[in-house]
């Protein structure tokens, strides 16, 4: 019998973002450990570890996400990636097919930051920001009436030095993070198939930029204090195993934590047990009871356990709405679902990520062909665009083919039938009378495949009435 994050629908948020850098299902492919630290004189309750592991999830999900990019780009950066992902994409699971990305990194101690973009000739733009806590703000979105007209944003902190949240000449807009290191993402609906307004987009994506506020008033930039930044992990099982007292400790003393949020009491009260407090530099001699190899087997245990929730459809439909929310707006609970499942994820009121099941709800695999069939009144409840994008299921990678096509939508193509509808082709060898541009190719094996729906600027209440379309098999 399959173990569950094989399933389907195990895959259904992973992407989410195509920012997310999630560990790869721990029975098959977790990393060895490179040095775990012997166990302290105090031991920890399974029960302790397990409610660290549980409310410290969010915080090293996103320090592992934000540091490697910051690895990659550096602080008060931004880079357009105005190419569509392909099968060589394997930094991250489930990677996006069908939108462009912007990637900032603010580092918002020394001054605050401001963005400068342009506006944008696509049907589809948001911006998301969101720091090492993992709560979701999209500040701006064509679903809010942004990006008709270039716009500039500043983002600080409580802690910003020499700022305290004032107007400022020039600034249209100014926002307060709840974290000093933030990532802010650009989706950008590139209009592929339309190569003189795709060309136009890539080039309004590269005039996105970052500028310190002294810069930008005129004056000599703020000197920014180096930092060291503990070990990012492969995986985030090897910071539980490795150096998550280092990480944590320095994810909250570069947070903002509240006497009145439940879930950052929730947080502080665990690591209270390990002698961790808000505030502080990291001192190993108070990181009491620190078993790598422990917290490393519940983080596992955790993880697993997550992904189980999403194995029933009608679960994930309810679970939906309540993800990728601002600070205040979402538990503690949803928290660690989405950074388990994927981090930094639209909320629902941008898109949603239904996923596409097997018509009997079990596993697809490569050994079979499958046609996915939508007849034009149950075509997404998309305003924007949607799409359709396959992996395989135990990495969460595009299926390698020499044709890179592993999306069906407006990005990747498709093709409607004469009656508005369209028929979606999983298969080994392209069928025949199926246009290109709707036949995912998979090569014959023994391989578990997911397939995941992306719905931009969805019709909320069309979606939840709608019944996502289901795979049949077609070959044996």
């Amino acid at each position: 019998m399959k173990v569950l994050y094989r399933s389907a629908l195990a895959v259904l948020l992973i992407y989410l973002a195509g920012c997310s850098d999630q560990p790869p299902p721990p029975a098959e492919t977790t990393a060895a450990v490179a040095e775990v630290a012997p166990p302290k004189a105090e031991v920890l309750t399974d029960e302790q570890i397990e409610k660290i592991v549980r409310s410290s999830y969010p915080f090293v999900a996103m320090y592992n996400v934000n540091n490697k990019f910051a690895l990659r780009q550096g602080w008060n950066s931004c880079v357009a990636d105005t190419v569509l992902k392909d099968h060589t994409m394997t930094d991250i699971a489930r990677p996006n097919n069908d939108t462009l990305y912007i990637a900032c990194l603010l580092d918002l101690r020394a001054e605050p930051v401001v963005i400068e973009f342009p506006a944008f000739d696509s049907k589809y733009v948001s911006l998301m920001v969101t720091a090492y806590d993992h709560y979701v703000n999209v500040p701006l979105s064509v679903t809010k009436g942004d990006f008709k007209k270039p716009g500039k944003v500043l983002f600080y902190t409580s802690r910003t030095q020499g700022y305290e949240g004032g107007p400022v000449e020039g600034i249209d807009r100014s926002f307060e993070m709840t974290g000093d290191f933030v990532s802010a993402v650009f989706r950008v609906m590139p209009h592929a198939k339309d190569a003189e307004r795709f060309a136009r987009i890539r080039e309004q994506m590269k005039m996105v930029k970052p500028v310190g506020l002294a810069e930008f008033s005129g004056e000599a930039a703020a000197a920014v204090e180096a930092v060291d930044f503990p070990d990012v992990g492969q995986t985030d099982f090897d910071i539980y195993a490795n150096n998550f007292p280092q990480v944590i400790q320095f994810a909250l003393l570069h947070s903002s934590l509240e006497q009145s949020d439940p879930e950052d009491q929730q947080l502080l009260e665990a690591l209270a047990a390990m002698g961790i407090e808000e505030g502080n530099n990291f001192d190993p001699a108070q990181a009491r009871g620190y078993d790598g190899a422990r917290f490393r087997a519940m983080a596992e245990k955790v993880w697993q356990e997550e992904f189980a929730r999403m194995l029933d459809p009608a679960s994930m439909k309810t679970l939906l709405p309540k993800m990728f929310k601002t600070k205040g707006n979402i538990s503690a609970d949803i928290l660690l679902f989405q950074s388990v499942i994927g981090p930094i994820g639209l909320p629902h009121t941008e898109a949603v990520y239904p996923p596409v099941l097997s018509v009997d709800g079990g596993p697809m695999n490569a050994s079979n062909d499958y046609v996915i069939h939508m007849d034009k009144e149950h075509l997404p409840p998309a305003r924007a665009f949607w799409s359709v994008t396959l992996y395989d299921s135990a990495n969460g990678f595009f299926i390698p083919n020499e044709r890179k096509k592993y999306s069906v939508g407006e990005n990747a193509g498709m093709k409607f039938n004469d009656e508005g509808g369209i028929s979606i082709y999983i298969a080994a060898e392209q069928p025949a009378g199926v246009p290109d541009e709707n036949w995912l190719p998979i090569e014959r094996r023994d391989q578990d495949l997911d397939v995941i729906m992306r719905i931009y600027d969805p019709d909320l209440a069309a979606f939840s009435e709608y019944d996502p379309p289901r795979a049949q098999k077609i070959s044996e």
